[in-house]
């Protein structure tokens, strides 16, 4: 261990060797704790400031952006002294000395090696004529010539990206932002492979061709073809295929840059190297030579170097520790990774692919949406251990903090792509990581809101980008700054200090906020809002949001005049989606009664589709497995039948679920199957912030689990307890009690009242027990409003319940009499008669049908083997 050194004494020499985000990182670090007793010295061979490497796609696509890294003053402290230009050729361990490539010499006490990586090159012919994606020149130049060639060529140019992982992805999303044709040629079978399994490749492999990209797999190029001029005409693949090419980006990865620990011909070798490059540090970052040391990309730990930002940054903290006397140690990589390119999340964290023995995996895949999540946890589903998200990557800021931790709730909870609606709230422990690139805890991050000595002066930190500047979390990859805007807001909220409520980037208002401007305006269209209220074109927040505002203001067909892009991949297809990529199909059977006639129906239907049947909980007769293309027939079949839709799809009432009651039931004291009926035939279709369940018991028994529902209604002698704000799932909430022996005509008042009110006022994808809560006075609050009417809207929301009742089509009814709304029922666009015959069921141990497996489809994942996506409505 290196002491640190008294103010009496000479300042001892750091040279620092590089001058990339892991050099600045040590700099700030020394500058953090004290710069008394040293003199560091930076020597990068760039011309520039140190730089944010993470943000390079920045300056692709807008060469005058300035990626500076920290506040330009540093540089100025008289102990700190970054010479730029100088690249470090040679090291005298010796002598203690470094030499640089102008000839100059350097003298040090300690020495730290922060020479990061170079891109790595393609030994094929023709390879002279690519572009690398590393420094800022390389991009400048990559900008420089996709504008050269476009204006020459008169036309949109083919950007060809050999590479798939994280920075090919990037490097193509930024040709394509610049106008030209994003080509990606990858030698794995999917994209990036090194931090998602074959489903989230696949998922994201469909995700970015559905933006326009034009992708190839499993194949690697042989030869990069050029004229005699040099231009780029094409790449030569090893199948034999030529892919047109007018530029050619190679992103295939990284070599560490550890030329300096190499020892010459005939010299004794100094420092051991990985098999793979790199220079192999201790735990203390340390190289086998005393006072050298070695950080970031150039080190490796453990058999590894990675180009990560995170474990760099932990590494140079880690050195100016030991320099300043303390015993921190390098813990190992943090691989987690979040993408998000031409608006495609993508984030994979820990045991991603579930090599922890006796691991568990619970995956959510839509293949047709390009959504994957998957959970990787213990074998008890108790601590979580990893997960890849891609599509939707929202629970990602939820679960990165709470690795190695036991989940506040059920894994499957967090599958927020499941229909689930958000990931469950979860209170960060202190201790708890929250940035990993700056390794900042969420203790810090409330410290320094309450004004707990975590900045200077002890003031409290209200806004995010003070925030961000004081603790230092949210600064470099970004992927942890919805959480840290949660966690501020949560704490803000604590103090009594209002918080934004804004919907998302694009809209400032609030759901609610949004509900009342477009009601008051009686606003109609996407369009129409966003000129208005929003900015931008939308994100896939606060579209479905307006979708669902729209549908619950005005009965019309929920896809038709534009809504049908806005709307989730269930509420476009009127049904669910499976996990196979198929549907089911659930017509309404209100209050669970149904007639031996139209039991047979089901039954004949089910039969001729062979579809897989089940009871479900909410006492109605699902159906499995049909394919697009088979949906308006089988409808047609049951509509005719008398049935209409379940909506089991959307966001609206699901089911109203009813004992036998007092028609049967020696204990019942209400006919609780009539009112059952009564209710689901009042609200349904009514679309609502998150799914709505009803049920009505007979009497005191509850046997139809009213409580355990948003509206519950059971019976008494004397008529109807009103129960509300109940929900089962990963947070389970009793319904409270609203009102006593109501007559049914009230019932059913209070009971229009309550939906419409929590319509107008909850957030998105709120439960009614999560809105409850909120709500300034909570239960007591729902009854002033509803029962009371001490806001005097009681009539208005009876009106709008009274038109939507009025005004209520089926929509499955309504989709049959329309042929082009028909044309969205297609497997394939281009080949409207075209079965998708990749699905695959097998016979199940009980005689019905099931999803084949990946073993059973001969080792082809479901996901890979569904060439679906998400089409827009008007396409032909």
């Amino acid at each position: 261990m290196t002491g640190q050194t008294s103010s009496t004494e000479t300042p001892r020499r750091i040279v620092v060797a590089g001058g990339g985000p892991a050099a600045h990182r040590f700099a700030d670090a020394m500058h953090a704790r004290g710069l008394e007793g040293w003199q560091v010295t930076v020597l990068t061979e760039e011309a520039h400031l140190p730089y944010d490497r993470v943000a390079l796609s920045k300056a692709l696509t807008d060469s005058t952006v300035d990626l500076t890294l920290g506040a330009a003053s540093m540089w100025d402290h008289e102990a700190i002294t970054l010479k730029t230009g100088e690249r470090v050729v040679k090291i005298d361990a010796a002598a203690k000395a470094v030499e640089t490539a102008a000839g100059n010499r350097y003298e040090y006490d300690e020495l730290v090696v922060a020479t990061g990586s170079d891109a790595a090159r393609l030994p094929i012919p023709g390879a002279e004529h690519v572009h690398v994606y590393r420094t800022l020149e390389d991009v400048w130049a990559i900008n420089k010539s996709i504008a050269e060639l476009t204006d020459k060529l008169g036309r949109k140019i083919n950007a060809v990206t050999i590479g798939g992982g994280l920075l090919g992805l990037e490097s193509a999303a930024g040709t394509e932002q610049l106008g030209a044709k994003p080509v990606v040629i990858n030698g794995a079978p999917w994209l990036m492979n090194t931090q998602l399994d074959e489903g989230a490749g696949q998922a994201l492999g469909r995700l970015i061709e559905a933006k326009g990209f034009e992708v190839h797999g499993g194949v690697f190029p042989s030869e990069i073809l050029a004229d005699d001029d040099g231009q780029v005409t094409g790449v030569l693949m090893a199948d034999g295929r030529t892919i047109a090419a007018d530029l050619v980006v190679v992103a295939i990865g990284v070599r560490p840059r550890d030329e300096l620990f190499r020892a010459a011909e005939g010299e004794e070798p100094l420092f051991d190297l990985g098999p793979r490059g790199g220079v192999v540090i201790n735990d203390d970052c340390s190289t086998q030579v005393p006072g050298i040391w070695a950080i970031g990309e150039v080190a490796n730990f453990g058999g590894m170097c990675l180009g990560l930002v995170a474990p760099a940054n932990t590494m140079a903290e880690i050195v100016a520790d030991r320099l300043h006397g303390g015993e921190a140690t390098f813990p190992g990589f943090d691989t987690a990774t979040k993408l998000k390119l031409s608006g495609v999340d993508v984030a994979s964290f820990g045991d991603a692919f579930a090599k922890t023995e006796h691991a568990l995996e619970i995956v959510y895949a839509d293949p047709a949406r390009g959504v994957y999540q998957k959970i990787v946890t213990t074998d008890d589903a108790k601590t979580l251990l990893g997960g890849i998200f891609v599509g939707d990557a929202a629970p990602y800021t939820s679960l990165r903090p709470l690795l190695g931790r036991e989940l506040p709730a059920e894994p499957g909870a967090y599958l927020t792509a499941a229909g689930g609606g958000e990931a469950p709230e979860t209170e960060l422990p202190d201790d708890a990581t929250l940035c990993s690139c700056n390794n900042v805890t969420a203790g810090s991050i409330r410290d320094a809101i309450n004004g707990c000595g975590a900045c200077d002066g002890n003031a409290p930190v209200q806004e995010l980008a003070e925030l961000k500047g004081c603790t230092r979390a949210g600064t470099q990859c970004g992927s942890c700054v919805p959480m840290l805007k949660k966690l501020l807001e949560t704490e803000l909220t604590k103090s009594g200090v209002e918080v934004s409520k804004a919907l998302c980037e694009h809209i400032e208002l609030s759901r609610q906020e949004l509900f009342d401007a477009i009601r008051v305006l009686e606003l109609t269209s996407f369009e129409e809002i966003m000129a208005k209220y929003g900015t931008g074109a939308g994100c896939d927040i606060c579209k479905p949001t307006i979708a669902n505002i729209l549908a619950s203001q005005n009965s019309a067909y929920v896809l038709d005049a534009g809504r049908g892009t806005l709307q989730d991949t269930n509420d476009r297809a009127l049904a669910n989606m499976q996990k196979d990529g198929t549907y089911s199909v659930v017509p309404r059977i209100a209050g669970g009664e149904i007639t031996p006639k139209k039991l047979g129906v089901i039954a004949a239907v089910a039969e001729k589709y062979g579809l897989y049947t089940k009871i479900t909980g909410g006492q109605r007769i699902d159906m499995f497995g049909a394919r697009l293309e088979q949906l308006p027939e089988i409808w047609k079949e049951l509509v005719d039948a008398g049935f209409e839709s379940g909506q089991a799809y959307g966001k609206s009432l699901r089911t109203v679920k009813s004992c036998v009651g007092s028609t049967w039931c020696r204990f019942g004291v209400q006919d609780s199957v009539a009112m059952a009926i009564q209710l689901e035939l009042r609200y349904r279709g009514l679309r609502s912030p998150h799914k709505l369940k009803m049920g009505v018991s007979g009497c005191a028994r509850e046997c139809a689990e009213a409580r355990g529902k948003d509206v519950g209604v059971i019976a008494t002698a004397d008529g109807w307890n009103l129960y509300v704000g109940g929900n089962g799932g990963a947070t389970p909430a009793h319904a409270q009690l609203l009102a006593k022996d109501l007559d049914d005509e009230t019932l059913i008042k209070y009971i229009d009242r309550y939906f419409m009110y929590y319509i107008r006022t909850a957030d998105r994808l709120q439960r009614t027990a999560r809105w409850q809560e909120e709500l300034d006075g909570g239960i007591k609050h729902v009854e002033d409003v509803v029962v009371h009417d001490t806001l005097g809207i009681a009539e208005e929301l009876e009106a709008a319940m009274a038109k939507h009742v009025d005004t209520y089509v089926d929509e499955w009814a309504d989709t049959l009499t329309d042929p082009e709304r028909l044309r969205r029922f297609r497997s394939f666009v281009n080949a409207p008669d075209q079965k998708d015959d990749s699905i695959t069921f097998v016979p199940d141990e009980r005689g019905q049908m099931r999803p084949a497996t990946a073993e059973e489809k001969g080792k082809v994942l479901i996901g890979a083997s569904i060439p679906m996506r998400p089409r827009d409505e008007n396409e032909v």
